[in-house]
């Protein structure tokens, strides 16, 4: 394999400029010395390899250098060549393209290299080299053609992965499942200090600066069956509220942090976000803000619409929680998604040509009223239902535009649900519009004493298929021309790394017919 030689490599002299050199940071960057050759306190692959992004012609590739992942990675303040490849075969025999990228101290000694020209809706395999050291062969796939003719796609969604809370066998069995693409819907990471008691523990207090931020991302991306799924699929990323601040809006903090402060602290944590996830350089941050929604087709299949929810929307309204509806719920200049993005979310899918029109998101869309008393409503106004006129807008497209199914895709609960998306939640007779899908957590907590009550309460809201907020897992979606399926994957144990896993139930949504069926 070409990069046990690495002498020769590095005398090709073929560089590709990092994110670097097309920001702000490029002066600096270009002013540091480079380390020629790797002299590392350790493994300096110890956060594995990922890839992401799939588009039919290019794939993002990432890695970051960092032999002492959760004591600021270990890297000295240095720009450092990182050599790759990408081929056709899993012993990389067959390279295709291959160069060498600038790990800065800028952007942690992270990678992204955005490989184009590859060929449509085929497997990829790739892997990064410095000095001596390789790391793992990781494996990706493009997209195919758009609006080729696709028969089928097979993707999983995952969300809520507490480190303290247990261990991460839902992406054990993940990794070995049948898949040409994982979506995470967010909370990747939690900001809260050490949990007494826990099984695994975060090291340190809760999180606010960019080291801080990421010695928390380098600590979970140590875990080994993480870092298998990133390397045998591309992933499709967005994040929710943990990867800044417990239930933030836009630039209002959960905590008591000045405005500036928590500017600063939500700067640092997109940073962050960006040095550890597979995106490309129009997702580089500018301070405070990131371009994360955005959107990729996979033929004439499917067409997903990836939003952001936390960085543009107004402030929950109540008083936050388990509330009835106030005036402010109402209020028709409430937006989850800021106008710019559900304008941009609304035109896409007008435009559409794909069979399945998928909206990966992180809250709940339906309206679910918590309380089976008709005296006293109870909304959980941090999901949509406290964005009210922003939700029914979105509704009313769909019965009126009729974009070919539409589907949701949801996490943030730690628990499973299937809806059916009305045109009048208030109206059981109504249009059926779309269908949501929301997924369980890989680790996070769902408590115990919830469970009942809210069962208690599915009767009395009707458009609600599924619920169970026992179990821990994933969600297994096969696409075909004519169907739908989610299987709803549960793991036995979060604390037992031996866990088996089992499908908990199935649904399909047939085309051309908005709801669910359980199987």
């Amino acid at each position: 394999m070409e990069f046990m030689n690495s002498d020769r490599l590095l005398k090709r002299r073929n560089f590709l400029l990092g994110a670097s050199f097309f920001t702000g940071l490029a002066v600096t960057s270009q002013l540091q010395p480079v380390m020629a050759r790797g002299r590392f306190s350790d493994y300096p692959f110890k956060l594995g390899v990922a890839s992401g992004d799939p588009l039919p012609d290019s794939v993002v590739l990432w890695t970051r250098l960092a032999p002492q992942p959760v004591n600021g990675g270990g890297m000295p303040p240095v720009n450092v060549p990182v050599r790759w490849q990408i081929a056709r075969d899993e012993n990389m025999r067959q390279v295709v393209q291959k160069g060498t990228v600038l790990a800065t101290p800028q952007l942690g000694h992270s990678v992204h290299i955005d490989v184009r020209g590859l060929e449509p809706n085929r497997w990829y395999w790739y892997q990064f080299a410095v000095g001596s050291e390789v790391s793992p062969i990781g494996r990706t796939r493009t997209a195919p053609a758009i609006y080729s003719s696709t028969s089928q796609l097979n993707f999983a969604f995952a969300s809520c992965q507490d480190w303290q809370n247990g261990f991460y066998t839902a992406y054990k069995h993940m990794a070995q499942e049948d898949l040409d693409l994982v979506v995470h819907l967010g909370d990747y990471i939690y900001e809260y200090g050490p949990e007494a008691g826990a099984p695994r523990q975060h090291v340190g207090p809760e999180i606010i600066t960019l080291a801080d931020y990421r010695n928390r991302y380098a600590l979970y991306r140590t875990d080994a069956n993480l870092q298998a799924v990133h390397a045998n699929f591309p992933w499709i990323v967005t994040w929710d509220d943990h990867e800044v601040d417990n239930n933030y809006a836009n630039l209002i903090p959960e905590d008591s942090q000045t405005p500036a402060a928590f500017e600063q602290r939500r700067a640092n944590a997109y940073q962050a976000y960006y040095e550890h996830m597979p995106l490309r350089l129009s997702s580089l941050p500018r301070g405070a803000s990131m371009q994360l929604y955005r959107r990729f087709t996979f033929g004439d299949l499917a067409e997903f619409n990836v939003l952001d929810t936390r960085q543009y929307r107004t402030d929950q309204p109540c008083n936050d929680g388990l509330k009835p509806l106030c005036a402010a719920a109402l209020d028709p200049n409430a937006t989850m998604t800021g106008t710019a993005q559900e304008a941009w979310l609304l035109q896409g899918l007008d435009k559409s040509q794909a069979r399945w029109n998928v909206i990966a998101q992180q809250l709940i869309l339906a309206q679910f009223d918590f309380n089976p008393s008709p005296a006293v409503q109870l909304f959980n106004v941090d999901q949509w239902d406290g964005y009210v006129a922003a939700r029914q807008r979105l509704l009313n497209f769909l019965e009126q535009r009729k974009p070919s199914n539409p589907v949701v895709i949801t996490g943030d609960i730690h628990s499973s649900w299937v809806f059916d998306l009305k045109a009048d939640f208030n109206n059981p007779l109504s249009a059926t519009v779309g269908t949501e899908f929301v997924g369980t957590s890989i680790t996070s907590d769902f408590p115990t004493s919830f469970i009942a009550p809210v069962q208690a309460a599915v009767p009395a809201n009707p458009h609600t298929k599924f619920f169970d907020g026992a179990n821990r897992g994933y969600v297994r979606c096969k696409l075909t021309r004519n169907n739908w399926q989610s299987d709803y994957r549960a793991v036995s144990s979060i604390l037992d790394q031996n866990a088996t896993v089992s499908t908990l139930a199935s649904f399909v949504v047939e085309n051309g017919k908005p709801g669910a069926q359980k199987v």
